[in-house]
Order: C-alpha cells, then structure tokens, then sequence
C-alpha cells in the first residue's frame, strides 16, 4: 500500500515537473521575443528623425 502511495506522489511530481519545465521554456521564448521587439523599435525611433532626402 505504502508503494503505492510513493507512486502516485512521485508520478504527481514528475508531472509537475514537466509542466514547470515546458512554462519555464515558453517564459524564456516570449521574454525573447520582447527583447527583439524593443531592440528592433529604439533602432526605428533613432532614425524616425533623419529624412532620407530633403522635403523642400
């Protein structure tokens, strides 16, 4: 009976494992990509002010 308990917690806390294991990668990617999303947006803000060519 006592084995079986010990299964079924350990079984528990494999899963939980998982679960916290594939959150942690999926935090990690999205955190990423907002990286990449601010570097990308303060590159445009810098030249936003400088024309290519003159207006008049």
């Amino acid at each position: 009976m006592f084995s079986i308990i010990l299964t079924w917690v350990g079984s528990i806390l494999g899963l939980a494992l998982l679960v916290a294991m594939a959150a942690g990668a999926f935090v990690v990617d999205f955190d990423d990509a907002r990286g990449d999303r601010r570097r990308k947006k303060s590159q445009v803000t810098e030249s936003k002010g400088t024309p290519a060519a003159p207006l008049s």
